[in-house]
């Protein structure tokens, strides 16, 4: 417990700092598409950008219109009033058309000297692997060039192995997550992910080491029923405290700052940067990708299945289409398999809109018997 309590939900973390005193270069990115293995091999620390919860827009919404996510408007928020000022660049994705224009307007008024977009595609076929593969190779050209920094296929290699094995400690914390009892709960689980995921991927994997070790043998208290929570981008960790707060055991998720960023890495090929596009085109359970529903819905109900859960909540972000239209049809078949279902559109990061959240979340338990 005590490792887990010390992790900070500051942007600007003791890590950070410490990286950046050191001398080191720090890249923000904000989709879990993004190949942070390319950035980590040429001696820089990738950062995920994050609000946690951040509730003000103001500087935000002059240049994203408020019926844009508020996830997008708080973390241009803080990119806009100097939060973010550390930062040596931005990596922009075309995850959904909100992503992109917080980026966008961050770097028209901040003028990074680095900003690269990289295109992702929104199939998976063969050509749109080679498509992606050759993206790839531009962005660490880019880097490299900018940062005068040789990333050569042996570093990429390396740096490939090193998540590889963030991704299989993250998996055995899941394992403590998921079982009866829990030795974990969803809100310290996300701590840890938001935590690791301005790190590097060696210290990040020490950290992870700490927790196993910490909460081998750990009980979570008693709970009411076990759920998962599934849906577009949070990484609100008080909004997870928030519904375990009424007994609900938030036990498992398919999130992207959740297991959606880490669960699969199938790829074989030989090749790094073809390696690379396999793994984050082929495993990218996002509704930004076409043609891929029946993947991602078999996902998350072998994810429920495996945590024992009671039923699903899906929450996203008002205004978010992806998630918002992807919610009914998971929401038929969730519920065709047997888990009862709660459909939670929610503000980001408003406070005032907690109380509707609990008593949603408590009415959902008492509509399971609990």
């Amino acid at each position: 417990m005590r490792t887990l309590q010390s992790q900070s939900t500051d942007i600007y973390t003791e890590y950070v700092r410490d990286w950046k005193e050191k001398g080191g270069k720090v890249l923000g990115y904000a989709c879990v598409a993004t190949p942070v293995e390319l950035i980590e091999a040429a001696g820089i620390l990738p950062y995920r950008i994050k609000a946690f919860g951040h509730p003000d827009t103001e500087l935000g919404d002059a240049y994203l219109a408020r019926f844009n996510c508020r996830f997008c408007r708080s973390c241009l928020q803080l990119g806009l009033d100097g939060t973010y000022d550390f930062l040596d660049g931005l990596v922009e994705t075309n995850g959904c058309d909100h992503l992109r224009g917080m980026f966008e307007n961050w770097q028209y008024v901040k003028k990074y000297d680095f900003f690269h977009y990289l295109k992702v595609p929104h199939f998976l076929r063969e050509d749109s692997l080679e498509y992606f593969t050759e993206e790839i190779q531009l962005m660490r050209q880019a880097i490299a060039e900018h940062f005068g920094a040789e990333i050569s296929d042996d570093a990429l290699r390396e740096a490939i192995d090193a998540y590889d094995e963030v991704f299989a400690k993250l998996k055995q914390v899941y394992a403590l997550r998921e079982k009866v009892p829990p030795a974990l709960t969803g809100a310290e689980v996300m701590r840890l992910i938001c935590t690791g995921s301005s790190m590097t991927a060696r210290d990040f994997s020490a950290l992870l080491d700490e927790v196993l070790s910490e909460k081998e043998g750990a009980r979570v208290p008693e709970y009411k029923a076990r759920l998962m929570i599934l849906g577009s981008a949070t990484d609100e960790v008080d909004l997870i405290a928030d519904i375990e707060s009424t007994g609900a055991l938030i036990a498992t998720d398919a999130l992207c700052y959740g297991s959606r960023s880490f669960w699969s890495r199938e790829g074989e090929s030989g090749d790094p940067a073809r390696l690379l596009a396999e793994r984050y085109l082929g495993n990218l359970f996002c509704p930004r990708m076409f043609t891929e529903y029946e993947k991602r819905r078999d996902y998350i109900l072998e994810t429920a299945r495996r945590a024992g859960v009671e039923g699903a909540i899906i929450t996203y972000n008002k205004f978010c289409d992806l998630h918002g239209v992807e919610a009914v049809s998971l929401r038929m078949d969730l519920e065709d398999a047997g888990i009862p279902v709660l459909v939670l559109e929610k503000d980001y990061g408003s406070k005032a809109d907690t109380g509707r959240i609990k008593t949603r979340v408590q009415a959902f338990l008492e509509r399971l018997g609990k």
